[in-house]
């Protein structure tokens, strides 16, 4: 392995490869083209370096290919939610540091939530309209579904995480 860098504000994507105890090299060997998703580009070296360094911007592809190849579904959520401009949008920002039983945890906090509010939810949709007396609760009830696709984004992610490794098994 190579030695550590000493730059003081790492992206992450270079922090998740040094996590990974990989030198950049070594990450572009483990980055090629990979038969099990043919067509996805891999990351030569000297646009990881471009990439880390912040000279270029990475590209969709890029992150796939860093996510898939280093077992980091939550790089392309952090690219979603962080770099994207319609992703900063549309995307909950998840973080799996909990492990799965404080996503479980989430969930079913989150779930009986909104099965609380289900009916008053539809009370306010019914006649299509949003009056005034009704616009805190709807607000309320719409931050709680935000919080569903985030739970649900997050359970997705540890989820394929654990598919890729099964098929490193």
């Amino acid at each position: 392995m190579g030695k550590a860098s000493v730059k003081k504000h790492k992206n992450i994507y270079q922090l998740t490869r040094e996590e990974l105890g990989l030198s950049r090299a070594e990450a572009t060997e483990y980055l090629p083209d990979d038969p099990d998703f043919p067509g996805m580009p891999g990351v030569p070296e000297y646009k990881l370096v471009k990439i880390e360094n912040g000279t270029v911007a990475v590209q969709p592809a890029d992150v796939v290919a860093m996510a898939q190849r280093y077992n980091k579904p939550e790089l392309r959520n952090y690219y979603c939610c962080n770099e994207c401009e319609i992703g900063k949008l549309d995307t909950p920002e998840v973080a799996l540091d909990g492990g799965i039983h404080e996503i479980l945890v989430n969930m079913a906090v989150v779930l009986k939530k909104v099965n609380h509010n289900k009916v008053r939810l539809m009370e306010i949709l019914e006649d299509g309209q949003l009056s005034a007396d009704e616009q805190e609760d709807f607000d309320r009830i719409y931050a709680e579904l935000e919080q569903v696709s985030a739970t649900v984004e997050a359970l997705q992610l540890w989820c394929e995480k654990m598919k890729i490794k099964r098929k490193e098994v």
